[in-house]
């Protein structure tokens, strides 16, 4: 039964990685998948995931008044072949609209659709898309990665600016491990970037 997956996570959590492998696997047993991405990430190319290890593939991006149940249809008529799951990456980004049009193709499409994003902002506060996945999704997974600083669980993102931590501004601005530490709770209040500093100028 086609279901809504949401899995999340902090920073370097292997969130693009799983989307790339899942692809993989779908594909190898010649499976069809269609990935999409928001518009809204441009660290790469429009429509690209990315990973930090350099794997990356084509998506279908998705713009902020897109309508992503139309995408999907669209795409689907481009090949004859059935799809069998739809890859979402970047969803914390995506409108409640966009996860409602995600519910859509799971329950009148029939396929299941996977989303990967972060659950919380650099200010501990829930993006849109990763607000309605929590209450529409089937199902959650957290994807979890360590403390930047320590050997526990990351479960908060902080915001660096020229070496800083940085508690206010927008909430969406762009960047990877220059500008996002993914944290513990003890080190999202009490970074130790004096010693992170330190290290590096030896390094």
């Amino acid at each position: 039964m086609a279901q809504l997956f949401f899995r999340y996570g902090a920073m370097n959590s292997g969130k693009s990685i799983e989307i790339i492998k899942v692809a993989h696997n779908y594909e190898e047993q010649g499976k069809r998948v269609i990935l999409l991405t928001s518009a809204l990430d441009t660290r790469e190319a429009p429509g690209m995931i990315e990973s930090r290890i350099g794997l990356n593939r084509k998506a279908i991006s998705i713009e902020p008044t897109a309508n992503a149940f139309t995408i999907v249809k669209k795409a689907m008529t481009t090949n004859h072949q059935p799809v069998s799951c739809i890859l979402v990456d970047e969803a914390q980004f995506l409108e409640k609209h966009h996860i409602l049009e995600l519910a859509q193709i799971v329950d009148e499409l029939r396929i299941p659709v996977m989303a990967f994003g972060l659950k919380n902002d650099f200010q501990n506060h829930l993006f849109s898309g990763s607000k309605y996945l929590l209450l529409y999704a089937d199902k959650l997974e957290e994807m979890k990665t360590i403390c930047w600083f320590c050997e526990k669980k990351a479960t908060m993102n902080l915001r660096l600016h020229n070496g800083q931590p940085v508690y206010e501004g927008e909430q969406v601005v762009m960047g990877g491990n220059e500008s996002y530490y993914p944290v513990c709770r003890t080190h999202y209040n009490d970074p130790p970037l004096a010693n992170q500093r330190k290290e590096d100028d030896n390094g």
